[in-house]
């Protein structure tokens, strides 16, 4: 089979991912005959041959009894990559999108809303997960004394954003201890990622004496709670009263597929760390493309949004039947909505 499609194939084949899109119902030729008239000036019988080669092809199917045709996960392939225009947002919809997510008080409000908000927009289901900062370079630390028995780490990111520790140890530690304690993590991780510090601390540390205070030990025992799981901190959902009013989840099969997607958090954020690649762009993919079973009958459309060098993830799921002209623009522009909000408050926090 080849991939090359003449004018005619090429035009029935956008209308009928078009047009199926539109309707949720099986595309017939004399439908696309009458409704795209004066654009095709094609007979119902020239389309209907057209679209048996199509069928033919594997681009498009013939479900069960009807009459019509649906695009395959290979029409919407070649569709994407060939045939699709993305729509660009209003200006009304970008001010709305800026206005909303600016009145966010702090990161974790600004992503909550843009799930919440993407969702009520896009009527698919949708994920935003707080920037991963294990990628992150560690900027400085500060070991504050809290009662007797306990001290707050502060760990500052290039990125500004910071992380919080609490420890309980042995006995109280002078601030004159801590403070030395504190210069000599800083000089010897200064500019590592987090992830690093995390492989190599041991090994960093080695020749630090510490015998009255004990805390390079209980750093060494708890570097994996200091320098960061491996997972997103937090992951926000939006749109799920929205995506089961979808005519796909109107059978019950399907709709209890869709609701355990929504209550597995932890399998979402496994699938958006495979796809996490902030040098990718816009990932798109459809249906039978999607490595992980669960997720066969969907399409995922995510990128990446950046806070300095950290990066986390914005995008949609939903029906293979998804408005992909609008669906990809609206994303792309949340995630660089975020990016620019994000670096503006770094900058004025700075």
């Amino acid at each position: 089979m080849t991939e090359g499609l003449n004018e005619r194939e090429r035009t029935v084949l956008h209308y009928v991912v078009h047009d199926f899109i539109e309707t949720a119902t099986p595309i017939g030729s004399r439908y696309i005959s009458k409704r795209h008239e004066d654009v095709l000036g094609l007979s119902s019988a020239t389309i209907r041959n057209i679209m048996s080669d199509l069928e033919y092809l594997g681009y498009i199917g013939h479900p069960h009894t009807s009459a019509g045709r649906v695009p395959t996960d290979r029409g919407y392939r070649f569709y994407l990559d060939s045939l699709m225009k993305p729509e660009e947002l209003s200006s009304q919809d970008q001010e709305a999108i800026k206005q909303n997510l600016d009145e966010a008080a702090d990161m974790e409000s600004l992503l909550r809303e843009t799930s919440r908000l993407l969702g009520r927009i896009s009527r698919q289901l949708c994920i935003v997960t707080s920037p991963e900062l294990s990628s992150g370079t560690f900027e400085r630390l500060e070991l504050l004394p809290i009662t007797s028995n306990r001290i707050l780490v502060v760990i500052s990111i290039k990125s500004g954003l910071i992380r919080t520790i609490m420890m309980e140890v042995a006995s109280e530690i002078s601030r004159e201890k801590l403070d030395e304690l504190t210069r000599q993590l800083n000089e010897r991780l200064a500019g590592l990622t987090l992830h690093h510090i995390r492989e190599t601390f041991v090994e960093r540390m080695k020749d630090v004496a510490d015998e009255q205070t004990g805390l390079i030990r209980l750093f060494i025992d708890s570097v994996d709670k200091l320098f960061l799981p491996q997972r997103p901190e937090k992951l926000h959902i939006g749109g799920t009263e929205k995506i089961i009013e979808q005519p796909e989840f109107m059978n019950p099969r399907e709709f209890r597929s869709i609701i355990e997607l929504i209550n597995n958090e932890e399998y979402i954020i496994h699938v958006l760390q495979k796809r996490d690649d902030p040098h990718a762009g816009t990932q798109v993919t459809v249906g039978r493309e999607n490595e992980d079973e669960k997720l066969k009958p969907y399409s995922v459309i995510t990128t990446s949004y950046t806070v300095g060098d950290v990066t986390g993830s914005v995008g949609v799921i939903g029906p293979t039947r998804m408005h992909y002209n609008k669906m990809i623009p609206l994303v792309d522009y949340v995630a660089q909505t975020i990016t620019a909000m994000l670096s503006l408050r770094k900058q004025s926090d700075g």
